[in-house]
Formats: structure tokens, C-alpha cells, sequence
């Protein structure tokens, strides 16, 4: 059992105090948007023994287990994060597996560099995602049903949005998704910076259900991504409420303190609130053009104090053990590796003792153990 040493990404979007406030240290002033807990080698966690992507590289059957290493290959198929948004993140989505496969050869066959600002696909890996809310959090999720955006434009009084919302009343579903965010992400730049304006002062105006798209506004002025937006669902997520955000499902995260956890990749199509590519082509081919709830997630209890968020891949599965005053000797063994996440109170693992923001990466099939009165995430795979 390793405690991880993790490292704290300075994204702009970041909140310069939930994650110190929950780590118990003073804010630096800058911006602290995730801290990762894994072996991405963009940011590998820390332990005595090196990165833990050279403590697995060293012997994955032994830190994984053979299953995990037959399933998944000799690497830890998920990231743990904790994740502070201060501001929108970009609206995004994920491909499914084929769709990375066939990205990701096809640009290694056109020779675009992996860093390339207009690549695609980082990885021939899909990502799908679960966020699970430490404070009240608010997101984009999903389309929201043609009908109910059509109200929601039409209210705003913006002469410009009307060719919209005939096509989303007029058009099935799908169809009229796929043609307003077309036309929304391929419009004359100018023009729509105009609309965009105009959208913005009357959300501003009108605030309410409209709040949202106002902030948003404000972080990105003249965003087609702005509209783009008001064609999903918000979601405000309470604390131990979650999201899970599966291939093709657009979305961005607007405010708050969660647990995220993904596959191990870093795929991302962008539809907007960002200054970095748009691949409006691409993009269209990834996205899913279905309308529906956004489908929270409420943890299911286990006899054993267990609470598990459901998801129905295989590379990761995240649950949480909210421990009462007294508890010694809680048993947390797996055959499948581990880390355990402390976000609230005061646990001990094994030797090691975790406040908020501690944890640790526990080998598969190696004895943990918990005492102590708090909450403790684990994050690990579906075997």
C-alpha cells in the first residue's frame, strides 16, 4: 500500500480555494482546477517506490492483478480526480471505442503530432466519465427536449434565435438537434457574436432559469458555445449526487467540488466555451442527437456499508464508505487494485492516516483496513 503524493493542475478554470480549503492549506492565488490521483502519464501520481506508473510498469500482474492485466493490459484503466470548477469548463463530448480506434489511426496515418493543437484523438482509448458532487454542483448535461429549448429561446425575445426555434419546434428531435447546433457552430462568426450578445443581455435581464447561460456569457462573450449551451440540460447536482457521462452525451461542468473518475484517456471534442479547437465535422459525428433526462446518480447502499454510483462499463467503478465514530477494522480488500480517497473526517488505511485530499493506492488483493470516523472514496475496476 503506497500513500500517493498528487499533483495539482493550474487550469484557468480552476477555483483558486475549494480544493485548499479541503486539503486544509492556504490558497496560493492562482487558479487549482484537479488534482489526479493515478498513473496518467501526464501527471502520474507519487509514491516511495517512484511514479505509480513505474511501480506498475515494474510488475503490473503483481500491482494490478492478473484479471485486471488480462482485461485491460499491463496499466491502471481509470484516473481519480478531485476536480474545483470556478468557471465553465469547455462543452464537450467523448467518442465511444471504435469511434477512438478509428480517430486515432487515422490521424497517426496523416502523421498530425499528438500535441498538435488540432488533434483529435490523443489515444486510441474511450472516456467515459462519472462526477460525483462534494459540494452543490452545477453542469450541462444532455439535450434538453427540442420543444422545452424552443420555449426557452423563444422567452428571451431575441429576434435572431426565432429560425431556431421554428426548426426545433417544426423538425423531429434528432433532426432538429443536429441542425440548430450545425447551424449555431458554423454561422458567420461576426453574426453570431451579435446573437450571442444579445442572448446574453436578455438572460442577464431576465435571470431565473436563464441564470446559468448569463454566467457562462460573461466567462465566454461572443461564444457560439453560449447557444450551444441552452440546448442542454442543467443539472444541479447536491452533495453525494452524481453524473455518469457516457460516449457521444454533451456536457461541461459550471461550478463546484466533485470526485471525477475516468478511463484512462484523453479524448475530447469540443462544441464550445473554449479557445482551443472545434471540429465541427467530427464533433457532429461523435455527438448523440438524443434528447432526454439527465439521469442523476444516487449511490446504492451494500450490507457492508458499501455505497456504489452504478455505471455500466468495466474500466472504472467508484463508491464511497461513510464511516461512523468508532469504526475499527473496516474491511476494504479487493482482488483488483485501488485507491482510496479521504473527503471528509479523519480515516487510517493500513498505516496511513488520511485527513481531506489524503489517499493511497492499495496493490490488488493486499489487506485494507479502515478506522477512524469519515468519508472515504474508493475508485477501482468492475472485475
Amino acid at each position: 500500500m503506497d500513500r500517493l503524493d498528487n499533483t495539482i493542475r493550474p487550469y484557468a478554470w480552476g477555483s483558486p480555494t475549494a480544493i485548499p480549503e479541503l486539503l486544509g492549506i492556504e490558497p496560493t492565488g492562482e487558479p487549482q482546477a484537479e488534482m489526479w490521483m493515478g498513473a496518467h502519464p501526464g501527471a502520474p501520481s507519487r509514491t516511495g517506490r517512484g511514479t505509480l506508473v513505474e511501480v506498475i510498469d515494474a510488475a503490473p500482474e503483481r500491482e494490478l492483478g492478473p484479471a485486471v492485466v488480462a482485461g485491460f493490459g499491463p496499466r491502471l484503466p481509470f484516473l481519480l480526480k478531485i476536480l474545483a470548477a470556478g468557471a465553465p469548463l469547455s462543452l464537450q463530448v467523448h467518442p465511444d471505442p471504435e469511434q477512438a480506434r478509428q480517430g486515432y489511426d487515422d490521424e497517426e496515418r496523416r502523421g498530425i503530432h499528438v500535441d498538435a493543437p488540432h488533434r483529435n484523438y490523443k489515444d486510441a482509448n474511450h472516456k467515459p466519465e462519472l462526477i460525483c458532487a462534494l459540494t452543490e454542483f452545477d453542469g450541462l448535461c444532455g439535450f434538453r427536449p427540442p420543444a422545452e429549448t424552443a420555449d426557452l429561446l423563444d422567452g428571451l425575445g431575441v429576434d435572431s434565435l426565432k429560425p431556431y426555434v421554428d426548426v426545433l419546434h417544426a423538425h423531429p428531435e434528432d433532426a432538429a438537434l443536429r441542425e440548430v447546433l450545425t447551424a449555431v457552430l458554423t454561422a458567420d462568426r461576426e453574426d453570431m457574436a451579435r446573437t450571442v450578445a444579445e442572448t446574453a443581455a436578455a438572460c442577464d435581464r431576465l435571470g431565473g432559469a436563464y441564470a446559468p447561460y448569463a454566467d457562462i456569457a460573461h466567462h465566454f462573450p461572443g461564444d457560439p458555445g453560449v447557444l450551444a449551451a441552452m440546448l442542454l440540460n442543467h443539472v444541479r447536482l447536491q452533495p453525494g449526487e452524481a453524473l455518469y457521462l457516457g460516449a457521444g452525451i454533451p456536457h461541461a461542468y459550471l461550478s463546484g467540488l466533485g470526485v471525477e473518475i475516468m478511463a484512462n484517456s484523453d479524448n475530447v471534442l469540443r462544441c464550445g466555451l473554449t479557445p482551443k479547437h472545434v471540429d465541427v465535422p467530427e464533433l457532429l459525428r461523435i455527438i448523440r442527437f438524443e434528447a432526454g433526462d439527465p439521469g442523476v446518480l444516487r449511490p446504492e447502499a451494500s450490507p457492508d456499508g458499501e455505497e456504489v454510483y452504478e455505471t455500466p462499463i468495466d474500466e472504472f467503478r467508484l463508491s464511497r464508505y461513510v464511516l461512523p465514530e468508532g469504526t475499527t477494522g473496516h474491511d476494504l480488500t479487493r482482488p483488483a487494485p485501488q485507491i482510496l480517497l479521504c473527503t471528509a473526517g479523519s480515516v487510517r488505511v493500513g498505516a496511513h492516516d488520511l485527513t481531506p485530499g489524503g489517499s493511497v493506492f492499495v496493490t490488488a488483493g493486499e489487506k485494507a483496513e479502515a478506522s477512524g470516523a469519515g468519508t472515504v472514496f474508493r475508485a477501482t475496476v468492475r472485475i
